[in-house]
């Protein structure tokens, strides 16, 4: 029986632009009905494997398909649909103008009611594009995304320039559309995000995915767990031996401890009658990000 194409399937994909190899041999698949996170810091080549995704680059090496075609050949049929940052706002074309016409662009497109309502931007639709403010007119990039209703949705830092209501009512919309069996991809900087909506977390670092899975599976694989206490004068020898230690940090006169096995590791802790000021909790998404990639994540410009 013949399987059916994956939603995306990069093979050893590889770009890179002068000196820089921005996506360095990715190999990654993304199922149909998938809900993905893409996490990297700045220059880790997130930009660019979307850019490779949509079709807009073309590799230098290895191969990228979206429902077992070239990405060109997946747009025109309509397959997909994308919000990106770098979008302008088209002049004098009200919102309902401008997404009555991408849709028209589309096979089957959603009505232009539901997307409007989805969006979030029922309220906007005779006002101007070019004359909305930064959080309405990410809404309506959203819509604009949402309007050939698109069996993959690729999202560019999709809450930017929202406020928390708008992000909260955006993320209610996302999932909405999500639940009809659609494939969306987004990036974000907001790693809570990422936890809270995506089934599942990639990471990019220096062009390479250095992790993936769900956000619970990541904050494992950096250390499941912080044990922190006051050191009171005592020394910090030995403490990277204690069961389920992976790594020790001191500041100031309290010591932070990534482990796998809090219980084992506090346990001997007491043993040593160090449990002044303890402190037991799970590691955030921000340090597994942080552990991940070894440096702080910061707007991504590759």
């Amino acid at each position: 029986m013949t399987r059916t194409p994956r939603a995306v399937s990069f093979t050893g994909a590889a770009k890179t632009f002068g000196d820089v190899c921005a996506v360095d041999g990715v190999t990654l698949e993304i199922e149909r009905g998938e809900t993905v996170a893409l996490l990297g810091r700045n220059g880790a080549g997130k930009s660019t494997a979307i850019s490779l995704l949509l079709g807009l680059n073309a590799p230098d090496a290895g191969t990228v398909e979206l429902f077992g075609a070239p990405p060109e050949q997946a747009v025109r049929a309509g397959l997909v649909g994308a919000m990106l940052q770098e979008a302008r706002a088209v002049p004098r074309l009200t919102v309902r103008e401008l997404v009555a016409f991408v849709a028209g662009r589309y096979p089957d497109p959603l009505p232009l009611a539901r997307v409007l309502d989805l969006a979030g931007i029922t309220e906007l639709a005779a006002r101007r594009v070019d004359r909305l403010s930064g959080g309405q007119t990410q809404r309506v990039r959203f819509a604009v995304a949402l309007a050939g209703n698109p069996s993959l949705l690729v999202l560019d830092e999709p809450t930017a320039a929202l406020d928390v209501e708008a992000r909260r009512a955006f993320w209610d919309s996302m999932r909405a559309y999500a639940r009809g069996g659609r494939t969306v991809l987004f990036s974000t900087h907001y790693l809570e995000e990422a936890d809270a909506y995506a089934d599942r977390i990639l990471v990019l670092d220096r062009g390479r995915i250095v992790a993936d899975g769900t956000g619970e599976e990541l904050r494992h694989a950096a250390g499941g767990s912080l044990v922190a206490f006051d050191l009171a004068g005592r020394g910090t020898a030995g403490l990277e031996l204690l069961p389920g230690v992976r790594s020790v940090e001191v500041r100031g006169d309290r010591a932070r401890l990534r482990t796998d096995d809090s219980d084992a590791t506090v346990i001997a802790l007491a043993g040593l009658g160090a449990i002044r000021g303890l402190q037991v909790a799970p590691a955030s998404l921000d340090e597994a990000f942080l552990a991940l990639t070894g440096a702080p994540h910061e707007r991504e410009t590759v």
